[in-house]
């Protein structure tokens, strides 16, 4: 399966509290930490609410 390295570039004071729950839910917290996960629809819809806030990066294994 894929795998996306998604890092967390932005902070998120003054978000939208699903965005901030978004944040949360794939592991992110504090600007600048990375996270890598496997790429599903559930993860690409996550990442889609909060790319202003992530970069990502595809990972070959």
């Amino acid at each position: 399966m894929a795998k996306i390295k998604v890092t967390q570039v932005r902070s998120i004071i003054n978000c939208l509290t699903n965005q901030k729950r978004t944040i949360k839910a794939l592991g992110l917290g504090r600007p600048n930490q990375s996270v890598v996960v496997d790429v599903t629809p559930q993860v690409a819809g996550m990442i889609n609410t909060i790319k202003h806030l992530v970069k990502t990066e595809a990972i070959n294994d």
